[in-house]
């Protein structure tokens, strides 16, 4: 199957810490990681890692990190043929400090505002279209182009143009800010009817498959009309930058193999959570030989 991703690319630059750094102190650290990220660029990555055939639209700059993105994605056999190396902008960047303490990781992010694809234009027709939400214009035209493709979006903050996207595909997998966003509603994991209620309010808003991510939780769908938690694994999270990117990378790996939707969630959940184990957003993928020594039903 062809798979098309649209969306964010980002250079990340990761700084490990044993404790939060106090503000207005000087702090020297002992290792930083560098890897391409973005949530549509990670996700991306895990489909190329794991041997799907996967083409990446989005923007980055005509520079040193523009091309480090680019040349990792190559060396993984992804398609940047449609990944714009532009001359008028730099290349988003994320600066991360992971906290080994908890595992929470704080990103600072720099975006030019005028860095948007200019064109998309592919010469094939997608099976699948994953979308961060971030390349607004051109998800929007290649989802009315292919309405027969399987639609993914990784939905993490309820801005209007990822509102409208979120209502357009036939699977929204979004994050727990984002539900309790929309739904005006917080959820209380120690009474599930609140989490029951959650999800009758996206149901409200939302006509189509609907997942929610809870990061050490897991993740919250409905099957048999019937709302229901998909517990992960549990793991001593290190760094939890990009676990999100990587659920919904194999979230798309079992649409694409044909997997039913709870043993879908299962290996989402699954690279997810092995994720946050490791340093680094895209350096923290789990190889599919990982991925079949916890789970023995993933091939």
């Amino acid at each position: 199957m062809k798979i098309l991703v649209i969306g964010h690319a980002a250079y990340d630059i990761t700084t490990p810490v044993e404790s939060y750094p106090i503000e207005n102190t000087k702090n020297r650290v002992h290792s930083r990681i560098e890897c391409g990220g973005g949530p549509a660029s990670n996700a991306a990555y895990l489909l190329g890692k794991w041997g799907l055939d996967v083409t990446f639209a989005g923007v980055v700059g005509n520079d040193l990190y523009g091309k480090r993105i680019k040349k990792e994605f190559d060396d993984i056999n992804v398609d940047t043929r449609y990944l714009e190396l532009s001359d008028s902008g730099q290349t988003s960047q994320a600066y991360i400090i992971a906290n080994r303490e908890n595992g929470s990781r704080t990103i600072l992010t720099y975006r030019p505002d005028d860095m948007k694809l200019k064109n998309l234009d592919i010469d094939f027709k997608p099976d699948i279209i994953l979308i961060d939400g971030q390349e607004f214009e051109m998800s929007k035209k290649m989802l009315e182009k292919y309405p027969d493709a399987i639609s993914i979006i990784d939905a993490s903050r309820d801005r209007k143009e990822i509102v409208e996207l979120s209502k357009m595909v036939n699977y929204l997998v979004c994050s727990k800010g984002f539900a309790e966003q929309i739904a005006e509603y917080k959820i209380d994991y120690n009474d599930f009817n609140t989490l029951v209620t959650l999800f009758d309010k996206l149901e409200q808003v939302f006509d189509n498959t609907i997942v929610v991510t809870l990061e050490d939780k897991g993740c919250l769908y409905k099957n048999n009309g019937e709302v229901k938690i998909m517990p992960s694994i549990k793991v001593k999270a290190v760094d939890t930058t990009a676990a999100g990117d990587i659920f919904h990378g194999a979230f798309t790996y079992g649409m694409a193999k044909g997997f039913d939707f709870e043993k879908t969630l299962k290996i989402a959940n699954m690279a997810g959570a092995i994720s946050v184990t490791r340093i680094g957003g895209r350096n923290s993928i789990p190889t599919e030989d990982e991925m079949r020594e916890v789970y023995n039903e993933f091939k």
